[in-house]
């Protein structure tokens, strides 16, 4: 059985969301990368929404079947220099539909992460769940947080220049909700897990919103997966094999992202089923 309350232990370590991690650090490449990279945080995630496109936008334009599996791209060094491998321009020069990384909102959300963190900016991106894309769902979603006067301000650089928010810079509270603020909504009976999922597939319900949350304490610690990456009971989760034990756990995940700081939020992903295999780490 699965230890339910982990973050009693090992409570020295802590993060610095200014420094890339292991998937977001930018050090690699080329300073003329980042020529005239603001230093305003949203001037920052709105560069970023002329850098990626979705895979079904990049149908639209006819991209080369070859070029999808973009999509698959885990570090954000690999998302630069796929961008600059299509356009050597520096990253603050919009680029046109066919010239952009494809990727999904993810890949929007970690890209503006390490860019903000290359800036010396505080930042973390966050998986949960966006209810305004479709009225009356949470439909699987990424996003950034950045420190802006000692408090997080969320951010979706995807929806930035689209006219799903009018504030897509600063999310206000039910907009957005991580994996774990879902799950803690759910488990007090606020949620209906039935309407949580992913868009346009029949992936909806509690397994979708514990994958969030688990996925969502990763990226808190500097480790932000593929939407699809699984772990630990993650798989077991989604074809209905856990039970009480696991929730269990998942209210811890929930309550430490939620309240915990940096040093707890690091404790708990040292119990070895939270933590990512190095193998999604590349």
């Amino acid at each position: 059985m699965s230890d339910p309350a982990p973050t009693m232990r090992g409570m020295t370590a802590t993060i610095d969301y200014t420094a890339g991690g292991p998937l977001t650090d930018l050090s690699t490449i080329s300073s003329g990368a980042f020529v005239d990279l603001p230093e305003d945080p949203v001037a920052i995630c709105r560069l970023v929404h002329k850098l990626v496109i979705q895979p079904h936008d990049a149908e639209r334009v006819e991209l080369p079947p070859g070029r999808f599996g973009e999509n698959q791209i885990r570090p954000a060094a690999r998302l630069v220099g796929t961008l600059l491998t299509l356009d050597p321009s520096p990253l603050t020069v919009p680029r046109p539909p066919e010239r952009r990384v494809i990727g999904t909102c993810r890949h929007f959300a970690v890209l503006a992460c390490a860019l903000l963190r290359h800036r010396g900016i505080a930042a973390r991106a966050r998986c949960g769940f966006a209810t305004y894309f479709q009225p009356g769902l949470g439909l699987d979603h990424w996003v950034v947080e950045f420190s802006s006067d000692g408090s997080w301000v969320r951010a979706d650089p995807e929806a930035m220049g689209l006219p799903v928010l009018p504030t897509p810079e600063a999310l206000v509270p039910g907009q957005f909700l991580t994996g774990g603020e879902a799950w803690a909504e759910f488990r007090a009976g606020r949620l209906d897990p039935a309407k949580f999922g992913v868009r346009g597939t029949e992936n909806f319900g509690p397994a979708e919103i514990r994958g969030n949350a688990i996925r969502d304490l990763a990226s808190l610690n500097r480790v932000e997966t593929l939407p699809w990456d699984e772990w630990g009971r993650m798989e077991a989760s989604y074809q209905g094999r856990t039970g009480a034990d696991y929730d269990a756990l998942l209210d811890t995940v929930a309550s430490v992202c939620a309240a915990g700081g940096p040093a707890e939020v690091a404790a708990l992903y040292e119990s070895e089923e939270l933590r990512v295999p190095s193998a999604l780490i590349a």
